[in-house]
Parts: C-alpha cells; structure tokens; sequence
C-alpha cells in the first residue's frame, strides 16, 4: 500500500475530547476515527489491524471445531421475551417511524438467536456436541462510554455459543475455548489472566474473565504471581497482602486490568427458553446444554496499544501490525531515487511482504515522525545516502540499532 493513496492524515497534537492513551494514539496515527461517544469508525490502517487480530481468533477457533455464520444484528422483541431479557436496560430498542412500539432491539448478544435455530436442526444426541461462532458487530447503551475502545456502544465481537449433552461435555469443551483463549491473546502479543468472576446479565453461575495488566485498566483483579489464582474484586473475600487460598504460599496483589475476552457456562438457560431439546441412546428426551465466549475484537486492539506503546507513538506486535515493513523514500524527488525506492517496493511486495510505502513528498522529519507513530515492526529507509551503496536503512520499531542491508537480504531475513 502507497502512504500517498490514503486520504488519512497523522495529527501531531493529541485530540482534547480523548484521555486513554489507545484512543489518543489510534487517532493521531490515523487508525479510528470518533464518530460518537463509544462509536468509532475504523480507518485503512485499523482495519488491517482488526483483520490481523479476526484471523487469528478464525484460526483458533477453527482449531477447537468452531464453524463460522454470521446472524443478524436486528434481534426480534419474541427472541428477547423468550428469555425475559428485552428489558435488559443495556440494550438499544429499534421501532420503525410508523411504529407505536420497539418490534426489534440492537443485538447486544446472540444466545437467543441461535438457540432458536438450533432447535429446528437439533433432535438426536447424534446431532452433538457443535459450536459456531461470528464476527458481528453488537450494540450496547454503554452510559459511561470511555476509554476509547475499551468502552464503547458500538463494538465488533467474536461470539462463539456450543451445544451439548452433558455438563461434563460442556466442561470438557469450556476447557478447550479457555486454551484456545490463551493462546488468542498470546498470539496478540498480550498475556492474559485468567480470572473468576461473577455471570451478571448471562448467567447465573460464576464465569471467566481473560484480563490483561494494565494501568488504564477499569477492572480489579485480587491475583497471585506464584500460582496465577486470580477473581475479580467484586466477587472475590479475599484481600491484597494475605496469603493466596490455593497455592498457600503467595501473596495476594491487587492489580488493574482490562478484561479482554470472557467465557460463561450457560447450562439450559436458553435451550429451556426455546425448548431445544434432544433424545438420548435410551430415547428418553433432555435439553441441550450450552455455553457462550465472547471476544472483543476492537478491545484487543485498544488493549494492545495501551500496552505497546513508547514517548513517539505506538509499537506494534508482529502478528497485528498493520504491516510488516514501512518503507520510507527520503530525499529530493529525483527520478533516480524514486525508481530505487519504487523498485524496492515491487521487490518485497513480490516476495509476499506487506508494505506501507510513504511515497509522499514530505520532508524526511514528518516521514520519521510518522513511522514511529504509525509503529510498524520494521522501518526500511532509502534515501541518496543508501541508494550509492545500493544498501536500503533498516531499524526495528522497538530498537534503537540501525543497519544497512541489500534488498535481498531484508527479503531474506524476513522469510
């Protein structure tokens, strides 16, 4: 991709109506744009982001047998009523202009949707266990949106929901999704802690948060080092600086976190709602057990710039950088130099390496203010200088080393 191809712009100045450092550093970098409070649309650069980090959910979820659809994000009042949750006062009502009254609500999630599905295909336990899951966006009448991505009333999600037998099948899939889990936010370059807490508006048992550290964190975890023992505070006894109750050795420590991910055994909650039921071997008929895991997607994202961040801007993971390489030509606009840089450009294009190309005619102090922001992994500079060595300038985003290499070998040490 060509610099001089987006219509975006970086700002020099943090914008005055943002405090968290991702949405600061997401707008300057000409990643999100503020529509609204808690609403956000997602520039060229964040959009190649969310996609990174939505093929590496894809992955792993196809990993452990989820199957991909996508619902609708207008939920039916009867899907709603079913389960006695379209008074639920975190949703958005929709009513047409000649309507007296909301017919629909914003989905804000998709139990009852596919629940109800289910229970036109679902009949025999030979029919069990599947899971399915979507990218959607979900709308929630959020009253304290903030934070950038991290509170928002518009927000893409990973919603995954399987279907079972047993309790025990369920815990033995619950497992799976929690590893799954662990290894998304890795992936993500973020760690997480995996963490009780309480079901709220899901369900009535105690469900799992994937928390990450971090200052600007909303949440807090009462949680041990030695052991990774970790509940929410506002369900946990215990406190900060007494012994950890499972390991017996550590102590506690109370840390803020953003919760990135979360997981809840929904037992028959919903099946019950929309009679989802099925024969067992003996031929006596049950309902199918269920469970549910979210992701935010544009949370992942916002955490992730929270967390990898310095004084010049943003410094990307490799797995979720908007590219691998941000080449910058610096210099005149000599026909000589553009052609090396342009060559240079087709070359690792050609050998499958993603590249934003500032081709723009600014001046070499905006292009490098620009790179560190924008926080691409690798920095790749041809300019005069280089270009008589026939040598390109290499620097990693988060390194202060600079080295001078062929093409080739960039291609090469890339691969």
């Amino acid at each position: 991709m060509r610099q001089s191809e987006l219509f975006t712009k970086t700002l020099k100045d943090d914008p005055k109506d943002e405090v968290s450092v991702n949405a600061k550093l997401l707008t300057r970098g000409g990643f999100v744009y503020k529509n609204s409070a808690g609403v956000y649309t997602f520039l060229p650069l964040g959009w190649r982001v969310i996609q990174k980090i939505a093929q590496i959910i894809r992955e792993e979820m196809n990993a452990i047998g989820g199957v991909e659809l996508f619902m609708p994000a207008l939920v039916e009042k009867k899907y709603l009523d079913a389960s006695g949750r379209w008074d639920v006062p975190i949703g958005f009502d929709v009513k047409g202009k000649k309507e007296k009254n909301p017919g629909f609500a914003l989905g804000w999630t998709h139990e009852e949707v596919l629940t109800e599905i289910a229970s036109k295909y679902v009949s025999s336990y030979q029919d069990l266990p599947f899971a399915a899951y979507q990218f959607q966006t979900k709308f929630r009448n959020e009253p304290r949106a903030k934070s950038g991505l991290l509170r928002g009333r518009e927000f893409m999600m990973k919603d995954l929901y399987s279907f079972h037998e047993s309790e025990e099948d369920l815990s033995r899939y619950y497992e799976e999704v929690k590893k799954a889990y662990l290894k998304i936010i890795n992936r993500c370059g973020l760690k997480a802690i995996y963490t009780t807490a309480a079901g709220g508006d899901f369900t009535v048992s105690n469900t799992h948060e994937f928390q990450v550290e971090a200052e600007a964190g909303e949440d807090e975890v009462i949680l041990c080092r030695l052991c990774n023992f970790a509940e929410n505070k506002e369900i946990s006894k215990e406190k900060a600086g007494g012994k950890c109750p499972k390991c017996k050795a550590g102590v506690l420590e109370k840390i803020n976190a953003i919760e990135v991910g979360n997981i809840f055994p929904l037992g028959t909650k919903y099946s019950e709602a929309f009679n989802l039921k099925f024969k067992e071997k003996s031929g006596e008929s049950k309902y199918v057990v269920m469970g549910s895991y979210g992701i935010g997607v544009g949370r992942v994202m916002g955490t992730i710039v929270e967390v990898w961040n310095d004084e010049k801007g943003i410094v990307w993971p490799d797995s979720v950088a908007p590219a691998d390489v941000h080449l910058l030509m610096i210099g005149g606009q000599e026909k000589e130099l553009q052609k090396a840089a342009d060559d240079t450009y087709n070359k690792l294009v050609k050998a499958g390496v993603d590249v934003l190309y500032d081709d723009r005619g600014t001046s070499a102090g905006e292009k490098l203010f620009d790179a560190d922001l924008i926080g691409i992994p690798l920095r790749v500079v041809i300019s005069e200088k280089t270009m008589v060595q026939e040598k390109v300038e290499v620097k990693e985003r988060s390194k202060k080393e600079v080295k001078l290499m062929k093409v080739e070998e960039l291609i090469k040490s890339l691969k």
